[in-house]
């Protein structure tokens, strides 16, 4: 059986990506998309660090050689976590959350649920009559179709209630705003005498205001311990709503509200 977890980002994201493009500190990718995605190992670190009972962190995640001499699978498994909504600037409508209908086929099956995506352009906060402004992008108003029933791909919760203009983007025009609306931001080291030692470095990271999920569940080999694993794990996920994922936590990086 398949949960889903939602995850909203309160502050920048920064995982660690498998390579480093001259001064560009980048993040974790999917590579068929090249989207911003958490690695399952980032949330299950994380969770496994909050569990401070030892017989049942070994049971929901299973043990490693600096606990155990014998080395045991866990009852949980989680997903990686993808991207549902993520925020960009607009000078005509503030902050707009766009998606695209890849993402949400991901993640209608990911609920079980095979129901037609919205069709590309279809949006909840204009009639037509004026075009929408995005960062380095205008959108025609006769593009733009008005979308009825946008509050089925939205979670209507009070964690997600500020996502309240929406819009669909074609795959290929989605993923390019994506990537210009991520965080960067950069730095430099000062030597003794505050001047500049070296270049400056670029770091990235998934913006606030993003919306997220991953899917989990019991294994297949759980044996007699799913459903209190099941129980307590969900348990687990309610007493730790806040959470601090990824990298550069001392900056006030990762932090994320969950539910389900």
């Amino acid at each position: 059986m398949m949960n889903s977890i939602y995850l909203y980002l309160l502050s920048p994201l920064h995982t660690g990506g498998t390579t480093q493009e001259g001064n560009l500190l980048g993040i974790a990718r999917e590579s068929h998309t090249n989207l911003p995605y958490i690695p399952s190992s980032t949330i299950r670190g994380k969770l496994r660090a909050t569990a401070t009972e030892q017989s049942m962190r070994f049971r929901l995640f299973g043990t490693d050689l600096k606990e155990s001499q014998q080395l045991e699978q866990g009852d949980i498994w989680i997903g990686d976590a993808s991207l549902l909504w993520l925020p960009i600037p607009s000078l005509s409508h503030s902050v707009i959350w766009v998606s695209c209908p890849m993402l949400l086929r991901r993640w209608l099956r990911s609920q079980g649920n095979i129901s037609t995506v919205p069709t590309e352009y279809s949006c909840n906060f204009t009639n037509g009559k004026a075009p929408v402004y995005l960062k380095d992008a205008i959108l025609k108003a006769e593009r733009l179709k008005q979308w009825e029933d946008w509050t089925a791909y939205v979670p209507q919760t009070l964690e997600a209630s500020g996502i309240n203009r929406v819009l669909v983007l074609p795959d290929q025009h989605c993923a390019t705003l994506i990537q210009m609306s991520l965080w960067r931001q950069v730095k430099i080291k000062l030597d003794e005498h505050k001047s500049v030692d070296g270049g400056f470095r670029y770091e990235e990271a998934i913006p606030p205001d993003t919306l997220m999920y991953f899917s989990w569940g019991t294994t297949s080999q759980a044996n007699g311990t799913a459903k209190q694993s099941h129980t307590d794990f969900q348990k687990l996920l309610t007493d730790n709503q806040i959470l601090q994922l990824g990298g550069q936590e001392s900056l006030g990086r990762g932090f994320v509200q969950q539910w389900a």
